[in-house]
Order: structure tokens, then C-alpha cells, then sequence
């Protein structure tokens, strides 16, 4: 029993992993169950019997993409203290992470499918963010208690929409211009006036 317990256990996992490596990268209609089931080495039957439909999966996958990002902020908090942000900015917007799309942060790759997602699915992005958000505000001291969340909110937004369009473009001096750029921005907005 154990044994087909951790086995169940396990083809979950990958399914999981494959569904939300392939709704990052293609997006919601970019990809079919039986494609996300071929990658994970399992059936489509697998697919449904551990997450019922393609909604299901994709909701899922995104919280478990936006979980990265929940225990990912407090890690950079605690290993770059006061820098944390400089650090998140680099890592955000550096090479390696503009380019792994089916491994990149959920927030930018997912968070454009939320106009067509159903209420469950908003629901869920809206308590994650809304956590995200939270983190992030809590991470920055130079400001008054209630300045915090609109900075984090506008900190994640600069973040999240220059990824989004430094990924769209082509031209790699371009691409180099503009994440430079939006570095810069969202560093700038951090710093307190006066």
C-alpha cells in the first residue's frame, strides 16, 4: 500500500512539474493534457485522475509557481539583508532568467492568463499576490508602515511588466537596454524621498 501510495504520490509530482514548466512556457492554450501528460512519462487517464481538468492543473501549477516566489522573497531577504532588493532586481531581470520561460517566475508568465481564468483560479492568484505583496513590504524598512505595500505593489508591477516585454522583444541590444533600464527603475522607486 505504501508502495503504490509514493508511487501515486510521485506521478503526481511530475505531472505537476511538467504541467506548470509547459503552462509557463506556452501558456494556458499552448498546450494540451495529453502533451503535458507525454512529458511527464505518464497517461492522459493520470492526468485527470490527479487533477480532473485541464483548469485544474493549470490552477495548481500556478500555485505552485507562485509558492516559489512566497518562499522565494523571505530567501533573499535573509541571505542579502539590507541589498535583498538590488539582488532580486539582478536575479529578476538577469540572462538566465529572462530566457528559461518554462522555469522563469510564474508571476510574469502566468499572471496575463488570469483575464480568462474562472473565479476559483482568480481567487487563488488574488490571495498569493496579495502574500507576495505582503513580503515584499515587510522587506522595506525605509518606509513609513503605510507606504509599504503601495511601494511593494509598485515594485512588483515595474518587475513583472518589464519581464513581460523585455521577453517579447528580439533585438538582444535592445533587450539589454530596456532590462537595464527597468533595473534602474525599480531600484529608484525603493529609495526614500528627502
Amino acid at each position: 500500500m505504501v508502495k503504490n501510495q509514493t508511487r501515486k504520490e510521485e506521478t503526481r509530482r511530475n505531472i505537476l512539474d511538467a504541467a506548470s514548466r509547459a503552462f509557463r512556457e506556452f501558456g494556458f492554450s499552448g498546450v494540451g493534457v495529453d502533451g503535458i501528460a507525454k512529458s511527464a512519462n505518464a497517461t492522459s487517464g493520470a492526468f485527470y485522475a490527479h487533477f480532473g481538468s485541464k483548469d485544474g492543473a493549470f490552477r495548481a501549477a500556478l500555485e505552485l509557481g507562485l509558492d516559489e516566489v512566497i518562499d522565494g522573497v523571505p530567501r533573499f531577504q535573509r541571505e542579502f539583508g539590507d541589498g535583498w532588493t538590488d539582488a532580486f532586481i539582478d536575479y529578476y531581470l538577469g540572462h538566465p532568467h529572462r530566457e528559461d520561460l518554462a522555469c522563469g517566475c510564474a508571476m510574469t508568465s502566468l499572471s496575463p492568463e488570469m483575464t480568462r481564468a474562472d473565479g476559483e483560479t482568480r481567487a487563488l492568484y488574488d490571495r498569493k499576490m496579495q502574500t507576495i505583496a505582503g513580503l515584499v513590504a515587510k522587506g522595506l524598512p525605509q518606509f513609513p508602515d503605510d507606504q509599504r505595500l503601495a511601494k511593494a505593489w509598485s515594485f512588483l508591477g515595474i518587475l513583472i511588466g518589464g519581464l513581460t516585454i523585455v521577453r517579447g522583444l528580439q533585438d538582444k541590444a535592445a533587450i539589454d537596454a530596456v532590462a537595464s533600464s527597468i533595473k534602474s527603475t525599480a531600484s529608484s522607486i525603493l529609495k526614500p524621498v528627502g
